[in-house]
């Protein structure tokens, strides 16, 4: 065969299969980025199902509007409290085991607190702070507050001894919360059960999972982690209540909250 016919064709093959291999890695650079696209994209969870928790809640109401869920809540807790007044049926003095124990001067109170959540939470891009007050509602209509004292963000250390037997108690306007473990809910519901919702829609369980402990060194920086729960087969973020602060909540929302108003 012609040497300069053999010299071509040998080219041309070279060329061919370098193209070949040109359009594989593109193609392959593609897929690559569009995966890189999907992984990026929220999150996003329906947490209707978790409503019915709430039925038959007296003092709290809630209604489905549009992509958001309105919790009405009179923030009565459904147990005794040395907070009530002493006329009342729940009335009890106090029988815990802090013997540091000391009441504050503020008594329960009614209010009207109205929680406007989304049903399909998400990471939010940009986290917010918890602010004093209200950050959650539990599912005995009581609201959760975060780590911090009135009114400067002091740590709990002094007032935590005015929280009553169930771990609660009162502000000066008398809104009865949370700020730690509620035991009359963890005692009624178990160790790792539900016990309630945050304002940026992501659920908030007890201090124990899959048998055993939930400590701070298993949740992320905002006090969650994403993982199964009863409610969720599928799975949720959602966040873990502690013995050691931040006890409910960390470094602010996972989510975008929605409106708390009173």
């Amino acid at each position: 065969m012609n040497k300069f016919l053999v010299y071509s064709l040998l080219a041309l093959s070279i060329a061919c299969s370098s193209d070949d291999d040109t359009v594989n890695n593109g193609n392959d650079d593609q897929q690559s980025n569009d995966d890189q696209q999907d992984n990026s994209d929220p999150q996003t969870y329906d947490i209707t199902p978790i409503l019915s928790k709430f039925d038959n809640v007296p003092g709290l109401s809630y209604a489905i509007r549009g992509n958001v869920v309105e919790i009405t809540t009179d923030d009565l807790p459904n147990h005794g409290s040395p907070y009530w007044d002493q006329s009342h049926p729940m009335y009890e003095a106090y029988n815990g085991d802090n013997p540091d124990w000391r009441i504050n001067p503020n008594m329960i109170e009614t209010q009207n607190f109205t929680f406007t959540i989304p049903l399909n939470p998400e990471e939010a891009t940009n986290k917010e702070a918890t602010s004093l007050g209200a950050m959650g509602v539990s599912v005995n209509g009581v609201v959760f507050y975060n780590q911090y004292a009135g009114p400067d963000n002091q740590p709990l250390t002094s007032e935590i001894n005015s929280f009553d037997q169930y771990l609660g108690h009162p502000d000066g306007g008398g809104r009865y919360h949370y700020h730690i473990e509620p035991t009359f809910l963890t005692n009624t519901l178990g160790k790792s059960g539900f016990l309630g919702l945050l304002a940026d829609g992501f659920p908030v369980y007890g201090p124990e999972e899959n048998g055993g402990p939930v400590t701070n060194e298993d949740l992320d920086e905002y006090h969650g982690h994403e993982g199964v729960t009863d409610d969720f087969p599928n799975g949720i973020y959602h966040y873990h209540i502690t013995s050691e602060a931040p006890y409910i909540n960390g470094n602010g929302f996972f989510g975008t909250p929605g409106n708390i108003s009173r």
